[in-house]
């Protein structure tokens, strides 16, 4: 479990092709530092799994169902990615709840840049649209913001000097592909809901 608080930019140094799947070697001093064999790292918003790590860099596996979902199969040496570490129990909750699960890839529209922040529109999916609320939260590319707008292909995030300082977003123009993760909170209400839906309508309390 991630909370979409980016803690580096890291660099791809390596993206090796294997039978249905991808090798990703990554320059990171911060998070690589103590990272184990089989603990978690979130790469532009996917939770991979190490693999190996020295020297400041790790490695990880991406099977082929990640590549398909995510823009992850793009990266190629030199790239910047967004990097975090899974939280702990005594973590501050600093973004919101992020599983490092993508749910689908969106494309940035327009960028609107004003002196202290820009506001960055991202096409979405249509069936993804159903899950974003005014005010709600949304992962692109690993950093947990705020929606500003939405509507059925497309919603709005405000980007702080910070947040374009520190991350992806800060660098990414019209026409770059983002990956997307809704809140796990909406897609739990509506699988809830769906049941008890379901249950009224068999005549059940």
């Amino acid at each position: 479990m991630f909370t979409g608080i980016i803690e580096e930019l890291g660099t791809v140094v390596t993206c090796d092709d294997l039978p249905d799947a991808a090798r990703l070697t990554l320059k990171a001093p911060t998070v690589a530092e103590g990272a184990g064999i089989g603990e978690s790292i979130a790469v532009n918003g996917v939770c991979l799994t190490v693999v190996s790590a020295r020297d400041g860099e790790f490695t990880a596996d991406v099977m082929r169902e990640t590549l398909e979902r995510s823009v992850l199969g793009a990266l190629r040496p030199g790239d910047r990615v967004n990097l975090e570490r899974p939280v702990t129990l005594a973590s501050r909750l600093g973004g919101h709840l992020v599983q490092g699960h993508v749910d689908g890839v969106g494309t940035i529209l327009a960028r609107q840049v004003a002196p202290h922040w820009e506001l960055v529109r991202v096409g979405l999916p249509a069936a993804l649209a159903r899950y974003l609320v005014v005010k709600g939260s949304v992962t692109v590319d690993g950093v947990s913001l705020t929606v500003v707008d939405v509507d059925a292909s497309s919603f709005s995030v405000s980007l702080i000097p910070t947040t374009l300082a520190l991350t992806t977003l800060g660098h990414k123009g019209p026409g770059e592909p983002v990956n997307l993760e809704v809140d796990i909170i909406a897609k739990y209400v509506e699988r809830l809901l769906a049941g008890r839906n379901g249950a009224d309508r068999d005549g059940a309390a």
